[in-house]
């Protein structure tokens, strides 16, 4: 099996453009691009759309965060002090 690579290593290694992934894996534009951009985490069916359309099995393809989560509102690192 064939290392994890994530999505936009895959469409640069099979030599696809963007559209044509969306095209294909039929996903909203939003989710799209927060998945290529790290924001996201798809569901199992997002996930399985978007390695068919890339041509590779789910397990192939990086799923997870690359973008720190920042906690902008509540209480964040101090949850259980009161303000």
């Amino acid at each position: 099996m064939e290392k994890a690579r994530s999505v936009t290593e895959w469409m640069a290694e099979r030599g696809v453009t963007p559209e044509e992934v969306l095209a294909s894996s039929a996903l909203d534009r939003k989710v799209f691009d927060a998945i290529i951009h790290g924001r996201y985490t798809p569901s199992p069916q997002q996930r399985r759309r978007l390695a068919a359309a890339l041509g590779v099995a789910p397990e192939q393809v990086l799923w997870g965060h690359t973008t720190s989560v920042d906690h902008m509102y509540g209480h964040g690192p101090q949850f259980g002090r009161s303000p």
